[in-house]
C-alpha cells in the first residue's frame, strides 16, 4: 500500500494531474513566460512603453526569475544595445554579422557573451529595478531560481514535472534568443523598411506574445502595441488593454498615426514631425510608390519581365543601396543603376531623403528647409512617380495634432 502511493507520488506528484492536464499546466507556465519578457522585460523596462501595477511588475520579475534566471538590468542592457547597434558588429546577436546559425541554435551564448560586457550593463540597464530583492535575491542568486522550480515540478507533479521543467528552461532560449533574434532578421515580411533587416514572421502575433511582429517593433521601438495593420494581431498587446481595463496597466506610448492633408503646396512644421515619427513608413512609400512604377516602366521599355530586368535580390538592395548584398552584387546592382539616368536620379533622391531623416540635427528650421528643397527637386525632376510622392509627402501630418 504504502508502496503503491510512492509510486503514485514519483510518477504523478502530489496533483495526481494526467497527461492531457499536463499539458495545460505547460501552456500556462510557458505562456506566463512568454508574457513576462514581452510585457514586462521588453515593452515595460526596456522600452517604456508601458507601466505595471507594482504588484503585477514583481510577479513578471520573480516568474522571470523563476523559469529563466535572466537578470532585469541585464535583460535590458542587451536588447536596448540591440536596437542601438543593429547589424554591426557590436549588435550582440545579428544574424547578418554572426550568421543565422549561430544566432538560432547558440543565442544563450551569444546572450552570456553579452552580459559579461559589464561596461554595457551600465550604459544601457539605466532605470531597471535597483531594490533590495534584486541586490540581495534576483541578481546575486540568478540561478537559484531555475533550482527551486525544479524541486516544486518534481514534488507536484512527480516525474512528468522533471519534463516540464526540461521544456520551460528551452521556451525562452529557443523562442526569443533563436527564433525572435535569428529568424526575425532573416525571414518573413516587412511592413517597414527600417534601417536593419527586421521582418516579421507572421501577421497573427499569439504564440510568442506578439514578438513574431519583429519589424513594425524595430519601426516603432517604443509602441506598446506591435500590431500595426489592421489584419495584424498581437496579443501581448491584447492582454495589455486588458490589464489597463483593470487597472493594472498604464500604456505610455503607441505608435502615432499617420495623416494625410491634402492640397499642401509647402512642407511645414507639422510635415516634419510627422515624416521623423514615420520615416520608416515614408521609405516604405517610396520603395512602392517611386521604385516599383519605375522599374515597371523600364521593364516596358526593355520588352522584358521585371525579374529579367533586374532580379529579386538586386531591386531589394534598390531600398539601401544594396547594404545587404555581397560585394559583388552590390557592385552589380551600382553598375545597373549607372546606365539608366531615371532609376540613378531615384537612387539619388532616395538618399538625400533617408539622409535627412536620419540625422541627428537639433536644427529645425535647417531641416525643413532641406525637406522644403528636397519636394521642389523631386517635383522639378518630371518623374511622374517621384512627383506624385512628393505631392503626397507635403500633406504628412500626425492624426490628432
Amino acid at each position: 500500500m504504502f508502496a503503491q502511493s510512492l509510486v503514485d507520488v514519483l510518477t504523478g506528484g502530489l496533483t495526481g494531474l494526467g497527461w492531457w492536464e499536463m499539458l495545460a499546466v505547460l501552456l500556462v507556465f510557458t505562456q506566463l513566460t512568454i508574457f513576462s519578457v514581452t510585457l514586462y522585460l521588453h515593452r515595460s523596462q526596456a522600452h517604456r512603453g508601458v507601466d505595471f501595477h507594482p504588484a503585477l511588475a514583481h510577479f513578471f520579475r520573480f516568474w522571470t526569475w523563476l523559469t529563466t534566471s535572466m537578470i532585469t538590468r541585464e535583460w535590458v542592457a542587451i536588447h536596448r544595445k540591440h536596437h542601438a547597434k543593429v547589424e554591426t558588429e557590436e549588435d550582440p546577436h545579428s544574424p547578418q554579422v554572426k550568421g543565422i546559425g549561430k544566432v538560432f541554435w547558440r543565442g544563450v551564448e551569444l546572450y552570456r557573451e553579452a552580459r559579461a560586457q559589464r561596461a554595457d550593463m551600465e550604459q544601457y540597464g539605466k532605470g531597471a529595478p535597483d531594490d533590495w530583492v534584486e541586490r540581495h535575491l534576483y541578481t546575486p542568486h540568478a540561478n537559484l531560481g531555475p533550482v527551486v522550480l525544479f524541486f516544486v515540478n518534481a514534488v507536484l507533479f512527480g516525474l512528468p514535472g522533471v519534463a516540464l521543467w526540461a521544456i520551460q528552461m528551452a521556451w525562452i532560449p529557443f523562442w526569443a534568443a533563436g527564433v525572435v533574434n535569428g529568424l526575425g532578421h532573416w525571414w518573413g515580411y516587412r511592413n517597414f523598411e527600417s534601417a536593419d533587416t527586421s521582418t516579421n514572421l507572421t501577421p497573427w502575433a499569439f504564440w510568442i506574445g506578439g514578438e513574431e511582429l519583429h519589424n513594425n517593433h524595430h519601426a516603432f521601438p517604443s509602441s506598446a502595441r506591435f500590431s500595426m495593420r489592421r489584419w495584424e494581431f498581437d496579443i501581448g498587446w491584447q492582454v495589455i488593454r486588458l490589464l489597463e481595463t483593470l487597472r493594472l496597466a498604464k500604456v505610455l506610448r503607441v505608435a502615432p498615426k499617420l495623416d494625410i492633408r491634402p492640397n499642401i503646396s509647402v512642407p511645414d512644421a507639422d510635415t516634419l514631425r510627422a515624416l521623423l515619427s514615420h520615416r520608416f513608413q515614408a521609405m516604405t512609400d517610396y520603395q512602392r510608390n517611386v521604385f516599383k512604377p519605375a522599374l515597371r516602366e523600364e521593364a516596358a521599355a526593355a520588352g522584358a519581365r521585371m525579374r529579367e530586368l533586374l532580379p529579386k535580390r538586386l531591386r531589394r538592395g534598390l531600398v539601401d543601396d544594396g547594404r545587404w548584398l555581397k560585394p559583388d552584387a552590390r557592385q552589380q546592382l551600382h553598375d545597373w543603376v549607372a546606365q539608366r539616368p531615371r532609376i540613378s536620379t531615384l537612387v539619388e533622391h532616395r538618399a538625400r531623403l533617408s539622409a535627412l531623416l536620419e540625422a541627428r540635427s537639433h536644427d529645425a528650421a535647417e531641416r525643413l528647409r532641406q525637406l522644403q528643397a528636397w519636394c521642389h527637386d523631386a517635383e522639378s525632376s518630371g518623374i511622374a512617380a517621384l512627383q506624385a510622392y512628393a505631392a503626397r509627402l507635403k500633406g504628412y501630418a500626425l492624426s490628432g495634432a
